[in-house]
């Protein structure tokens, strides 16, 4: 997600890097405070020895480390939605592949159109929409959770997860008190999303969601988390979907 935020500022918005890091320095003094934000200001207002950015010097394919994959493989094993995480991991695997994007590049046509919105109010919608994805992305990390709770019989306290993982770890936050909070307050939950303090969150920041999703379509720089958020979000509270229609075609 943030990946994708800095790709909307430089490609959509062409931000320079002093700019984005001012960006994420403010963002990181709000409800976004967190140790990723955080780091993401310093890397991009570091420079090299000859004084320019070292960001752009360096290479565009990640590699893994195989914790996404295989949170990816127990979601699909106990059946849980967890799609922010897919979406992160084939974007990887998509990076990875960088000579033949290269050639890509060269032959594949996309959108001719520019951004010609305001800067200052497509910035506070990539704010709310990060926020917004980050709530769903937990939201469906702690349904895997719950559902391999079940099957293994386990008991598990998630606020007291939600704290461990603020004390020490890469994705530490101020945001994961909240998620201690919800859980204090209601060890049953189900969903984060159905918590009050998270439904209020989520609904004041859904808007800015589908305005990012949209104009990453419109625009075409890539943003599958921002897009799957989203997806989740809107399949989640839909009453009816259209499975009805796949069961009778099988």
């Amino acid at each position: 997600l943030i990946c994708e935020a800095y790709h909307l500022m430089r490609d959509i918005l062409g931000m320079d890097q002093g700019e984005m890091a001012e960006v994420f320095d403010k963002w990181n003094k709000g409800e976004l405070d967190s140790f990723l934000i955080e780091i993401t200001r310093d890397i991009l207002k570091y420079k090299d020895t000859d004084g320019k950015y070292l960001l752009s010097k360096i290479r565009d394919t990640a590699g893994q480390k195989g914790t996404g994959k295989w949170t990816g493989i127990s979601a699909l094993e106990y059946g849980v939605p967890v799609t922010l995480i897919g979406e992160a991991v084939f974007a990887r695997c998509l990076s990875a592949i960088k000579d033949e994007r290269v050639k890509a590049s060269k032959v594949l046509p996309g959108p001719s159109s520019k951004f010609t919105g305001n800067k200052a109010e497509f910035l506070e919608h990539l704010r709310k929409a990060l926020y917004a994805a980050k709530i769903i992305s937990y939201a469906q990390g702690f349904m895997l959770l719950r559902e391999a709770a079940k099957a293994n019989n386990w008991n598990l306290n998630y606020g007291s997860i939600a704290l461990m993982w603020r004390g020490g770890c890469i994705i530490r936050s101020v945001f994961l008190g909240n998620i201690k909070d919800a859980f204090t307050k209601n060890p049953q939950l189900s969903n984060l999303l159905l918590d009050p303090f998270f439904t209020k969150s989520i609904s004041g920041a859904q808007e800015s969601l589908r305005q990012v999703a949209a104009q990453s379509a419109l625009l075409g720089v890539p943003s599958p988390a921002f897009g799957a958020a989203l997806a989740f979000y809107d399949g989640y509270r839909s009453e009816v979907v259209p499975a009805n229609l796949l069961q009778a075609q099988r």
